[in-house]
């Protein structure tokens, strides 16, 4: 028997330029998200009659402020910077980030584009901002740091290369807050982590990331209008069938970029991945 198709609705309605970034936040039971290209963060929640914006002027972001972390408060408006990720690399700016689950924010960077659709490889890196506001590198030599998130058990973390349109997963020291050595298996690409799911190049681009609480990954395809559920336990690997991704959901019109995803509120009517 044929899944039922799922139904989609756009709960937001008004436009962004580039949205980026969504956090359900339980705290406020709102969805805080970012229009990267306007400078703006965003709040909406569904009791709310429209989307809180903040703006970040151009004297916020230019210059190292693409690599740096601030903390916003919502109510006065104010950014305080308290990290710089990578002040040394010319082009590069924070990408994709997100909070562990020890509280520390983990953040991604990637060079800005040669041409449209173009980036010099390697360029990326993968940062851990702790508490104490030292920044730690995870990773470097990446191509286009993208989506991540955690396991239910937080010893995995799934992390994206656009570049590389695989998504990746690392064995997580959750104490420490580092990437831990992998386990040998038969697939390890590299000492510390090992490919999940490989996209086919030149396809439908992997972008944001999320895992739900069952497990599974929800993986964004901009320029593709889809989001791919993905069985963390077999993925996709070069070789393997495409049915190892067992859920594909494609959103229409199919203009439309699709770049993170995020779980809401599990008892709010509106909830989607």
């Amino acid at each position: 028997m044929a899944s039922p198709q799922p139904h989609i609705q756009a709960v937001v309605t008004e436009r962004h330029r580039m949205g980026e970034c969504p956090v359900w936040e339980e705290a406020t039971g709102q969805l805080v998200y970012v229009d990267i290209l306007a400078q703006t963060v965003c709040g909406w929640g569904p009791h709310k009659a429209q989307v809180q914006t903040v703006r970040l002027g151009p004297g916020q972001l230019r210059g190292p402020a693409g690599t740096r972390v601030g903390l916003l408060d919502w109510d006065s408006q104010d950014v305080q910077w308290v990290a710089q990720l990578d002040g040394q690399t010319p082009g590069i700016r924070v990408n994709d980030g997100k909070v562990d689950p020890a509280g520390r924010f983990v953040a991604g960077t990637m060079p800005e584009p040669l041409a449209p659709g173009v980036w010099e490889p390697a360029q990326g890196a993968l940062y851990s901002l702790h508490g104490d506001h030292v920044v730690q590198k995870l990773a470097d030599r990446l191509g286009v740091s993208n989506g991540l998130d955690w396991s239910p058990d937080q010893r995995t973390f799934y992390h994206v290369d656009s570049l590389d349109y695989a998504v990746y997963a690392y064995d997580y020291d959750v104490q420490a807050g580092t990437i831990a050595p992998t386990r040998v298996r038969a697939h390890v690409l590299a000492e510390n982590h090992r490919l999940l799911l490989q996209l086919p190049r030149g396809g439908a681009m992997p972008d944001g990331l999320c895992v739900d609480s069952a497990g599974s990954l929800w993986v964004a395809c901009i320029d593709g209008g889809r989001v791919i559920r993905v069985d963390p336990h077999t993925g996709l690997r070069p070789g393997r069938s495409r049915t190892r991704v067992f859920h594909l959901r494609r959103l229409r019109p199919s203009p439309v970029q699709v770049t993170p995803v995020t779980p809401a509120n599990p008892c709010d009517p509106h909830d989607t991945p």
